[in-house]
This record gives C-alpha cells, sequence and structure tokens, in this order.
C-alpha cells in the first residue's frame, strides 16, 4: 500500500462531506479526495421535502459548505464523476472516465436510490420520485402546474411531499398498501395521528390498496389504477415507497453485504482499509447488540465523524441512539431510539393526542426503547430521552411522575448548526397528566 496515498470518500453528500471535514478538523494534513457523481457540491437532503420543497428555503441554504470550503481546506471535490469498481488489491478507486485514485484509506458514503415501481405506464412523463435537489426542483415545478397529484406510499416522503402539495393548493389522494402510513415505524396509535393530521388537511387516504398502473395521456401521467379497478385521477404522480443502499462497489468488490455494507461499530467494512457511513452501513451498534442501518439525517451528519476518526487510527464507536424529525403542516415531531415491529409491547402517551401536542414512549419489558414528540424546543444539547436510552433506563408505566421531571422539552440542532424556538407547545398541566398507557395486543 502507497502509505502517502489520498483518504478517498466515494459519495460527496452529507456524509462524505462531514467525513472530510472531521478529518481536517483532527489534523490530517494529507489529500483528501472527496467523489460525487452528482455536479451539485453536498448539500443536505431533509429541505428537499421539506422547506426547499415549500419554497421557504433558497437554494443556498441547502449546502452543507460554503462554496469555497473545499479548496480551503485542501479537500479535492470531484463532482460529475462516477466510480465504477474497487481494486482493492491495488488499493485504487476506478473511474468512469479511465482514470484510478489511490487510498491510503476509503471511506464509502454512497448512499441509496429509490426504489422504482415496475407497473405499466411508470415511465410517464409526470411521474416523480424524491432524492436529488433536481427532483425537488421539478416536483415544485409540478405543484405550481398542476391541480391533482397521486402520492404512491405513506411513508416519510409520502407524507412530506403531501403537505407540500397542500400548502401549495394542489388536491392530494395518498395511496398507501398498509392499513396506516407509518405503520411498521410507530404502530397502529402514532401511525393514527398522522393519518387524522392528513385528513384535517384535505387529503384523500386511500389505505389496504394496490397500485397495478400509472394511467397516461400522451405519455403524461393522468392517474393511478388499483386492483378492482377503480381510477385514481392525478396530473402528477409522487412515488416514495422507500429506498435501497447502494451497495454494488462493495459487493462486487467482495466486502461483506447484507440490507447495506456490512461493518464494526468503528464503521470498519470486511476490508480493514475501507469504511462506510450513512445510509448504505449496516453498522453494528453496541447499545442495540445487533446490525442496524439507519436511513436518517441525523446518522448522516454524525456517522461519518466517527468513521473519519476511526480511519485516522482512534478507537472509536459509533453508538449514537437513532433519531429523525419531520415537518408536516403545523405538526413537527421528533423520535428517539429504535423499535421494530414486536419489539415493544406497550405505547404511553403524554400530553393532548387529539391536539398532537404530546410525547410518545415505546416500552419493551418496562425498558424505554424509543420516544417521539412535539418538536418546539431547540438547544443544541442530547434529550434527556437520549440519555436513558443510552442508560438503558427502565420508566414504571404506571408512573404519575410528571413528565417535564423525567424528560424536558425536546430538542435537536438543525444541520447548519443554527437553533431552532426554545419554547414549546407543551404546557406544564399538560405535561404532568398521568401516562396513558395503550397495550398492544
Amino acid at each position: 500500500m502507497n502509505t502517502d496515498a489520498a483518504y478517498v470518500i466515494v459519495g460527496a453528500s452529507l456524509a462524505g462531506a462531514k467525513a472530510a471535514e472531521t478529518l481536517r478538523q483532527n489534523g490530517f494534513d494529507g489529500p483528501v479526495v472527496l467523489i460525487g457523481e452528482e455536479t451539485e457540491r453536498p448539500y443536505e437532503r431533509p429541505p428537499l421535502s421539506k422547506e426547499y420543497l415549500l419554497g421557504e428555503a433558497g437554494r443556498d441554504t441547502i449546502y452543507v459548505h460554503p462554496e469555497g470550503w473545499h479548496a480551503e481546506h485542501g479537500v479535492d471535490l470531484r463532482l460529475g464523476a462516477r466510480v465504477t469498481g474497487l481494486d482493492i488489491p491495488a488499493h485504487e478507486v476506478k473511474l468512469a472516465d479511465g482514470s484510478r485514485v489511490g487510498y491510503a484509506r476509503l471511506l464509502l458514503a454512497t448512499g441509496s436510490t429509490p426504489r422504482r415501481l415496475t407497473l405499466p405506464g411508470a415511465d410517464s412523463a409526470g411521474v416523480f420520485y424524491l432524492r436529488r435537489v433536481g427532483d425537488s426542483d421539478k416536483i415544485k415545478a409540478a405543484f405550481a402546474a398542476v391541480s391533482r397529484v397521486a402520492v404512491v406510499g405513506a411513508g416519510w416522503i409520502g407524507l412530506e411531499t403531501a403537505a407540500a402539495a397542500r400548502a401549495a393548493g394542489v388536491e392530494v389522494t395518498i395511496l398507501e398498501a398498509a392499513e396506516l402510513p407509518l405503520l411498521r415505524v410507530l404502530g397502529r396509535e402514532a401511525a393514527q395521528v398522522f393519518a387524522d393530521l392528513h385528513r384535517d388537511h384535505g387529503v384523500d387516504l386511500r389505505f389496504g390498496v394496490t397500485v397495478t398502473e400509472i394511467t397516461a395521456s400522451g405519455g403524461r401521467a393522468s392517474g393511478v389504477r388499483l386492483a378492482g379497478g377503480t381510477h385514481i385521477s392525478a396530473d402528477a404522480v409522487i412515488i416514495g415507497i422507500g429506498i435501497t443502499p447502494n451497495i454494488e462497489l462493495a459487493e462486487q468488490a467482495g466486502l461483506k453485504v447484507g440490507n447495506g455494507i456490512i461493518t464494526s461499530a468503528a464503521l470498519r467494512t470486511s476490508d480493514p482499509d475501507i469504511y462506510a457511513a450513512g445510509d448504505v452501513a449496516n453498522a453494528y451498534h453496541p447499545l442495540l447488540g445487533k446490525h442496524i442501518r439507519v436511513e436518517h439525517w441525523y446518522n448522516a451528519l454524525h456517522q461519518p465523524q466517527t468513521a473519519a476518526l476511526a480511519m485516522l487510527g482512534q478507537d472509536v464507536v459509533y453508538d449514537r441512539v437513532p433519531y429523525f424529525y419531520t415537518d408536516q403542516y403545523d405538526l413537527s415531531m421528533e423520535y428517539a431510539g429504535y423499535t421494530e415491529p414486536g419489539s415493544y409491547d406497550q405505547i404511553i402517551f403524554r400530553g393532548d393526542v387529539q391536539q398532537r401536542e404530546f410525547i410518545a414512549f415505546w416500552l419493551g419489558g418496562g425498558r424505554v426503547l424509543a420516544g417521539m414528540n412535539d418538536r418546539q424546543a431547540a438547544t443544541g444539547k442530547p434529550t434527556r430521552w437520549e440519555e436513558s436510552l443510552q442508560e438503558r433506563g427502565a420508566i414504571d408505566p404506571r408512573s404519575t411522575v410528571p413528565l417535564l421531571d423525567t424528560l424536558p422539552a425536546p430538542c435537536r440542532t438543525e444541520p447548519t448548526g443554527r437553533p431552532g424556538s426554545a419554547s414549546s407547545r407543551l404546557t406544564t398541566e399538560e405535561a404532568t397528566r398521568p401516562a396513558v398507557p395503550v397495550r398492544l395486543g
């Protein structure tokens, strides 16, 4: 191995950019090469379905670093460059133009790709997927030009784009195979909150349905046909049925893969000089005692920092509690923790669920596995429930301890470090109500 070779990062995304930043912040003065297939410099993805899509934030707000940052910090940013393979014995990355880049350490931050519908009409004009900033631009333009939109999939992307469409005055129909939105993620009780939210904002929700065709007229989408023959008219169709990790490079190179690229808690792959972070990493989580792959901004923000330190030889592990947030209409919710279907046996709500001003806990074996709350405060500090989850603390479901004594107003740090409002809608009176347990059958 050429010890003078670069530290190479494949994926000029949030994860890739934060890894490069961490290398420089921790004294690495060797060559750093950041390679991205897109022509845009690294940017944040959450705004693409939130404030950027709504037209509330300009393009300049989505970028991870200012335009001149990479040159100022000696990061060789190569945009519009596609990596086609890894030559592990030679410690080289192969690019589509035939060139090669040698590496001493390599980070794969290759992200993920939206799952695509393979149905008649799915390739018609007016059918959209949301992953890149250009996708968000096209959807925003569609909202300004159409009157009816069908959204296939009631996950986070589907719900947030539906909310943006309603804000633009567009009629929306959501089509979902499950009985409720986010059912696998949140469980029936919390999922109902989001169903009610969208109904209250005039969305036509169709649950338990199967899409069989995207109908088209003149090559442009005209609606969606369901099993049984029902036709939903629409001028545009947005597909949000999940994402698939981009493991092709790792798999072709013989790295261990399985629902992503398998890594240790230090984000090291089956090759000691190659690391992975972000959507693509199926990393061992010390707190949970198993491998998990997390597809959220918080993970892409923090995980590559651990990977970069490990690349520098530091003894580190990534053990942050998974976290995500969503903004839909006037509701902002954040969630910390990790649950899977069947892994919890009880949900406790505190506050006013009908007013959507509450905190919910997912419990398993009498221990808090996760929590979700109305997100109205941001202090830049860890939430206390993250700390309690980190300590694997137990909670008594019958407890009438005031909520504010156990869990202060939630918080998060914006991707750019800008703090949010310091106020909270959840009043002391609401927060001190006894727990309302919901037992699952």
